[in-house]
């Protein structure tokens, strides 16, 4: 009688853990393998980002709108640094080729014409010091491009994993953003994108 009351009790204990993992099933998050336009038990890349109804759809949906728009903005900061770079190097090589010839109507120190075949700078050269100055540039900007290279690598796979969440509403709101994103920030660039994911 005890063993029969026993094993009719473990068999209570498993029913009780069975309905409360049927009531968590709700909280849970479901993975669409397939095209779906339902948001029911949907989560976008993280557990925490869990939609439980409507408004946390919308909210959502402007979220990911508001993210990818955000991408072309730092596409476009990122060409305009490249730009601001290239004109700095131009202005010193340019500063530093005027700089060598400043000497071109001066005597050398030793009172002799100066002559630019046979002129040689030492290490105090105007010459010398900008292109030291210019190599520190370059290596300043390219640690920079490449930072801003990684975060649009980042950002275009983070992107990627918001379309992959196979909802119809996730991946209109992604294509709504890059048409926002392309608006706000899309001036004098090509409108032409390639299917790689930066």
């Amino acid at each position: 009688m005890d063993h029969h009351a026993m094993h009719h009790d473990m068999g209570m204990d498993h029913g009780g853990h069975g309905g409360h993992g049927d009531m968590d099933m709700g909280d849970q998050c479901s993975m669409n393998m397939l095209f779906t336009w339902s948001s029911k038990g949907l989560c976008i890349v993280f557990r925490q980002w869990h939609v439980t109804g409507i408004v946390s759809l919308l909210v959502s949906l402007v979220v990911i709108v508001l993210l990818t728009a955000g991408y072309e903005g730092v596409r476009q900061l990122t060409r305009r640094f490249e730009a601001a770079h290239a004109r700095r190097l131009n202005a010193f090589t340019s500063s530093a080729s005027t700089g060598g010839n400043d000497f071109a109507d001066d005597s050398a120190p030793n009172g002799l014409p100066y002559h630019p075949a046979t002129h040689i700078p030492d290490e105090s050269s105007p010459l010398l010091v900008g292109s030291d100055n210019r190599r520190k540039l370059e290596q300043r900007g390219k640690i920079v491009m490449a930072l801003l290279y990684a975060v649009q690598v980042f950002y275009s796979f983070f992107i990627m994993l918001l379309f992959m969440t196979y909802n119809g509403w996730v991946m209109l709101s992604v294509a709504v953003g890059a048409f926002v994103g392309y608006l706000v920030f899309g001036e004098n660039t090509s409108a032409a994108k390639t299917v790689a994911c930066h």
